[in-house]
């Protein structure tokens, strides 16, 4: 058995599915150059039936992926699989994944299929995926409340049609660990290295991560992940927890590997909550911004003595760096260059330079350019929409919600462009008057806003989550050191990711 365990990201379809990620298609692309950087060996890019929006982000993403092996998912019917067969028509490598639910609850009141038809509709979804390339995975949805009796029958019958991996998932998050490794195990034993066995575990008892080490000590030699650990309700397991659990306890894991890069492993995590405007939490595992502070007294007196002593993963192997080097507004372009270098940035000749020219303006509005800070910067170059309108200036008064008001001005096709209005509060009026200007209604859904780094002058990230008609909720971002001038940029955003998905 290959020692080696297949890491196969879904953040850009299961993750994506997480209430209010969704993404355009210029920031999955970023999403699936980053993941290629970290190493992951397969990305599933999105389902390609599922929307032209999807087809197109999947069909970009075959197009420029070299090295990674870019996923379909489609159910077990020939027109989802044509459309995916299509979109990963460019692909170096390629799989279509098709499943069908094989629960007992799922097959009744689901499908309403006996296990006849629905091994019959499974065989034929693989035969037809293999018209369209080599490698076919096969999913039992629901495989953690299947019956293994028939899990063995229907996963025999799609080997035999040309399947080689079978995802087992616990789609519910039922499953506790013991209960799972018992089940893959059978499975393994059975399955006789005709085909490799992978699961697919969700969080909703938290125990997506403890379940996917589990069955990877069971015999699964794929686990499916997202980054952060996003996904439908409570999520899916977390890639940096199994990567960092396998890596750390080499000594119950070893020889069990992956070929993931470690160091990329933050930068990705920041690069997912920046697009998705979903932040961690703080004490999340790996990747929260709490998870290598030390508060306590004895715990910062260990460390100050022996960093193991509390630590038991070092900051640096996940790429969060102890960079004395801040840039300021003197810093030139070769000291910017190498920064981004060290965060681990290849730009082209054009990005780096508006790039450097954001840096610059931002380096005049505050004292000290933080790591962070950067990462956002070249954020927003990488996954750039068109600008149908852009900000040009804007002013905002008022010292009550009665007495608010907002003035903008915004170019549309090279031409100026003002009005204002009075709002509920300064962004109510700020969004209004962006409303009055551009002749559209956007109802605001969400609006969150953080700082990018520390001190008084920290950039503001604002995220906001907008309705407009006949359209699905559409998010913005918007990076300033003011945080209405990053609320307006982020309500324009996401008017132009919404015109430009029109």
């Amino acid at each position: 058995m290959n020692d080696k365990i297949i890491i196969f990201d879904t953040t850009l379809r299961d993750g994506e599915q997480s209430p209010g990620a969704s993404m355009n298609t210029a920031e999955k692309l970023r999403v699936a150059m980053q993941l290629e950087r970290l190493g992951v060996d397969v990305i599933e890019a999105g389902f390609a039936a599922a929307s032209p929006g999807d087809f197109e982000a999947v069909s970009q993403i075959a197009k420029q992926a070299s090295t990674i092996k870019v996923c379909s998912l489609s159910r077990a019917t020939q027109n989802d699989i044509k459309a995916a067969g299509e979109a990963l028509v460019h692909a170096k490598n390629r799989r279509i994944h098709t499943f069908i639910a094989t629960s007992p609850i799922h097959m009744e009141y689901k499908l309403k299929m006996t296990p006849n038809e629905v091994i019959k509709r499974a065989v034929e979804a693989v035969e037809y995926a293999r018209t369209f390339c080599d490698d076919v995975e096969f999913s039992c949805e629901d495989a953690g409340r299947s019956d293994i009796s028939f899990l063995k029958e229907i996963t025999d019958a799609v080997i035999a049609a040309g399947a080689s991996t079978i995802n087992l998932p616990d789609t519910v998050g039922y499953r506790l660990p013991h209960e799972l490794s018992q089940m893959i195990a059978t499975m393994v034993e059975f399955v006789n290295n005709r085909a490799i066995i992978s699961v697919h575990n969700h969080n909703d008892l938290g125990l997506a991560t403890a379940n996917s080490l589990a069955c990877i000590q069971a015999g699964a030699r794929q686990v499916e992940c997202t980054i952060n650990g996003i996904g439908e309700r409570a999520g899916n397991a977390a890639l940096e927890e199994i990567v960092m659990a396998l890596k750390t306890r080499a000594d119950i894991f070893a020889p069990l590997h992956t070929g993931i890069i470690t160091k990329e492993i933050y930068p990705t995590s920041r690069l997912i909550a920046s697009i998705t405007g979903i932040e961690p939490q703080p004490n999340k595992a790996i990747v929260g911004k709490n998870a290598f502070a030390h508060e306590s007294g004895i715990h910062q007196d260990g460390m100050l003595k022996h960093r193991q002593t509390y630590e038991i993963i070092s900051a640096a192997d996940i790429g969060i760096e102890a960079d004395t080097l801040v840039l300021g507004k003197h810093s030139g372009r070769h000291a910017f260059k190498d920064k981004l270098a060290r965060l681990g940035y290849e730009l082209s000749e054009e990005a780096l330079n508006e790039a450097f020219d954001k840096f610059k303006l931002l380096a005049d509005k505050k004292k000290e350019v933080f790591d962070d800070d950067i990462r956002e910067i070249v954020a927003n170059e990488f996954i750039k929409i068109d600008e149908v309108y852009e900000l040009v200036s804007l002013s905002a008064a008022g010292s009550n919600k009665a007495h608010t008001s907002a003035a903008i001005t915004i170019k549309n096709e090279g031409e100026l462009k003002s009005d204002a209005s009075l709002g509920n509060g300064v962004m109510d009026a700020i969004f209004k008057a962006i409303d009055r200007s551009t002749g559209t209604k956007g109802v605001l859904k969400d609006y969150q806003v953080r700082a990018v780094s520390s001190g008084k002058d920290a950039m503001a990230k604002v995220t906001v989550k907008v309705k407009f008609e006949g359209a699905k909720t559409v998010t913005g971002h918007g990076l300033d050191v003011d945080t209405a001038t990053a609320s307006a940029k982020a309500y324009l955003n996401a008017l132009n990711s919404y015109l430009c998905k029109a």
